[in-house]
């Protein structure tokens, strides 16, 4: 089965292409979400966050305080650093363990930090959705209801955007000018010929 990662900065409308190709039969791996279903579940994950954040990243529920250890971290790029130094990589071996349960042809795991947290040397091709700074900008605005400095901070975190799309096999894009579902069925195709090419070498 062949390995494809989906990437893209914050607004480039990542889930959005997740959903065409998920309504297309292909499973795709969620990696935020699962980053904070596993910082709730994992053991090693709770130990490690509460030695580093304090006892208050978890509420008295036992469940993660999110909004306190957004304040902690976001600020902060060295604490920002040492949370995905825990997170990423017991995501990285879940989705790994994931990818292996799957049947179809290929599977997807999308992530914003797929590049920068290293996880795209574990699969076979990587897409990148782009679009343009200020159509980003304006989604973020809409979605999170956040002021444009705010978003622009966000992006700041992120490797800019050129740069990744340069490590990427195929970019799809997102700019509201262009098509998207005819870009995403192209390249469904062609993944399905790959997939089915190395599966028969």
């Amino acid at each position: 089965m062949l390995r494809v990662g989906l990437t893209g900065g914050i607004g480039s409308g990542k889930t959005t292409v997740a959903h065409i190709f998920e309504m297309l039969g292909i499973p795709v791996y969620y990696s935020d979400d699962a980053a904070k279903q596993l910082m709730n579940t994992d053991p090693e994950i709770r130990r490690l966050l509460t030695e580093e954040f304090g006892n208050d990243v978890y509420t008295a529920q036992g469940l993660l305080n999110r909004a306190h250890l957004a304040s902690l971290v976001f600020p902060d790029p060295q604490k920002l650093a040492r949370l995905n130094a825990i997170t990423h990589p017991v995501t990285i071996a879940d989705s790994d363990k994931w990818m292996h349960r799957q049947s179809t042809p290929y599977a997807i795991k999308e992530a914003a930090l797929l590049v920068e947290a290293g996880a795209d040397q574990y699969l076979d091709f990587l897409i990148g959705v782009t679009a343009p700074e200020n159509v980003r900008i304006e989604r973020v605005m809409k979605r999170d209801g956040v002021s444009a400095e705010q978003v622009r901070h966000r992006m700041q975190r992120q490797m800019p955007e050129e740069e990744k799309m340069k490590r990427c096999h195929a970019v799809l894009h997102n700019d509201e000018q262009t098509l998207l579902i005819p870009q995403v069925l192209q390249l469904h195709q062609q993944l399905l010929e790959k997939a089915a090419a190395i599966a028969s070498s």
